[in-house]
């Protein structure tokens, strides 16, 4: 069993990385790696390694996954999305299980009871593959709530639904099972609501007394989520995962002062799980479910893909505020992920033994589903987007925190060569220069709520927090890195920073910004005494030898936007310069301009 873990962790990680370093869907790769670690080698062979206690813990990590899910669905996006979300979460759910139904037994060949069941295992879409699609193809955030919303509320409604379905079938659809099935439903909503909400509550509520040290928050979390799971499965069988949700959603909107912190943490630990999980459900297929496979499931797969997705969001939406764009795409955007795995493997064991001979065919063919709505969607996604212009606006946009003249005039400099800039400030007086210079602002506070809902700051990828007070511009750094990366945040230099221990500590401040060891005040300084801001293109004809020969002694090199357009601010650190580089400095007002020096003053001396 050692080795099988360690190995499923090592290679579910590494795959992340693959991800992220070619920009791959992280789904596809953690897939083929358990195909090729499972049926493929042999390598593992998660029944036998891992015996019987593979379904509760596949559940038990499920329900941590939609926990988190629930963390990040915050009200103030429900606001722009609200009516869409409720038609993909109520009637949406009934069309995609209706035409499922009929497409899985008139085109899979399936009963009408496995025809049912299946139908209810396929209304989910799952945070698991949303997720992270969602942040590989940036979407604009109203499309991208479209689908969060949907894949986290749709995936316990899908799984209870099937439960239902389920126990539907094994009492042979008599008329004391139909009463039993809406007492079943009525005993888990009010399960979930009582115990996810109310322990949701009473934790935040001892959060806020002090009553849970720091250091015991989020083990605190993790421990309550496993136990609303439990208790809620002894009440009422499988409503354990609505209960997590809706946990998750009550602790995401009470505005609790550790909330992010321990949404980090919860990320972290979400992104392995998802890891282990793919790995192992895709590991898990047999030979022989393989080998079952006929060409009716491989149509029926088909049309799930292309007919009955695309049918019941077609349908859900009519007459919404709804865009025909956002509407293609969240037509045939619905990748299955773990939930629908689970469930499939759950189910089919006991329908087998209780008479349902096709119930063979449900592993095969939800997996077969997984495999091809990872495939299509995860590569078709961002090219979608594109065509669609439903992307976040621009190829990214540089964040300056801060608005002073030398700020003012970096942003006015870098607009001019096309750069994406927006400055904030909390002073509306601050702003009034950059908004003359036609730079985007935003007026406010970067840490507070409203921040995180303004659509203004979507799509950031660097920030420069360039203020007054260094440790402020810690803050801002601090609050920024978990999500755009430490490489990312800079801040100018501290002028007290290497002789005085009681300035910001190195690990808890951004970056040191630009070549030379320059404070905030001496920036501004500099500008007023008539320095200027300029950019040099590097050419095979004027290299980086060139321009280091011409730099004066004493300028400053701010950053470098390389063929990519993406800026990147310069630190100590400096990298070596390279043909198509532009490198922006800040010069002295006597430095000289060569006539064949490709250098170009791109903002105004000041008069001293």
């Amino acid at each position: 069993m050692t080795h099988a873990l360690v190995s499923i962790l090592v290679a579910g990680i590494f795959c992340q990385w693959l991800a992220w370093r070619f920009r791959l869907p992280a789904i596809v790769l953690l897939a083929a790696c358990g195909l090729l670690l499972g049926p493929i080698t042999g390598w593992i062979e998660p029944s036998v390694d891992f015996g019987n206690g593979l379904i509760a813990v596949t559940s038990l990590f499920v329900a941590i996954i939609l926990f988190e899910g629930g963390l990040n669905l915050q009200f103030h996006e429900l606001r722009e999305t609200a009516q869409v979300t409720r038609r993909l979460t109520s009637i949406g759910v009934l069309f995609a299980w209706g035409i499922g139904i009929c497409v899985a037994h008139y085109v899979g060949g399936l009963s009408w009871g496995v025809a049912s069941l299946l139908g209810a295992i396929l209304v989910v879409t799952g945070p698991t593959v949303i997720m992270p699609l969602l942040k590989h193809a940036k979407l604009n955030r109203r499309t991208a709530s479209y689908l969060k919303w949907e894949g986290i509320i749709n995936d316990p409604i899908g799984v209870l639904l099937a439960v239902l379905v389920y126990q539907y079938l094994l009492y042979s659809g008599e008329g004391p099972a139909l009463q039993s099935i809406f007492a079943s439903l009525g005993l888990a909503l009010a399960t979930s609501v009582i115990l996810g909400g109310g322990i949701a509550y009473g934790l935040g509520h001892c959060f806020r007394k002090g009553w849970i040290p720091e250091y015991l928050k989020a083990p605190s979390i993790i421990a309550c989520v496993l136990a609303v799971y439990a208790l809620s499965d002894l009440v009422q069988h499988e409503s354990g995962l609505l209960a997590t949700t809706l946990m998750g959603i009550v602790m995401g909107n009470m505005g609790l002062r550790s909330l992010d912190e321990m949404r980090r943490f919860k990320e972290y630990v979400t992104l392995i799980l998802v890891s282990f999980l793919f790995v192992v459900l895709t590991a898990s297929l047999t030979k022989t479910a393989l080998q079952s496979i006929h060409w009716q499931l491989v149509a029926m797969v088909f049309g799930f893909v292309f007919f009955v997705r695309p049918l019941a969001v077609f349908l859900a939406t009519i007459r919404t505020d709804c865009s025909w764009q956002d509407r293609v795409l969240i037509a045939w955007i619905a990748p299955r992920g773990v939930v629908a795995a689970a469930s499939a493997g759950a189910f089919a064991p006991a329908l087998i033994d209780a008479g349902f001979e096709d119930a063979q065919y449900l592993v095969p063919a939800v997996f077969m589903l997984i495999f091809a709505t990872i495939l299509a969607h995860g590569f078709s996604l961002g090219p979608l987007t594109k065509l669609l212009k439903l992307g976040s606006p621009g190829t990214g946009r540089i964040l300056i925190v801060g608005a002073s003249p030398w700020t003012v005039e970096l942003a006015t400099a870098l607009k001019k060569i096309n750069q994406e800039v927006v400055i904030a400030d909390t002073e509306w007086g601050r702003l009034q220069s950059a908004r003359q210079q036609g730079v985007d602002t935003w007026f406010g506070e970067v840490l507070s709520d409203m921040a995180e809902e303004a659509m203004a700051l979507d799509n950031i990828y660097t920030v420069l927090a360039a203020t007054g007070n260094n440790h402020y511009n810690s803050m801002v750094c601090n609050h920024f890195a978990p999500h755009l990366g430490r490489h990312r945040v800079f801040q100018p230099y501290d002028s007290g920073y290497e002789s005085n221990k009681r300035v910001v500590s190195e690990t808890r401040r951004g970056i040191t910004a630009f070549s030379a060891n320059i404070s905030f005040a001496e920036l501004w300084t500099r500008m007023i005494k008539g320095w200027a801001i300029r950019k040099t293109v590097i050419t095979d004809t004027y290299s980086e030898k060139d321009f280091l020969a011409k730099l004066p002694d004493d300028a400053v090199r701010l950053a470098i936007i390389p063929d990519n357009g993406k800026l990147e601010w310069l630190s100590q650190k400096t990298r070596k310069l390279q043909t198509g580089d532009t490198v922006i400095s800040f010069v002295p007002p006597e430095a000289s301009e060569p006539e064949q020096e490709p250098e170009i003053e791109i903002s105004p001396k000041l008069p001293a």
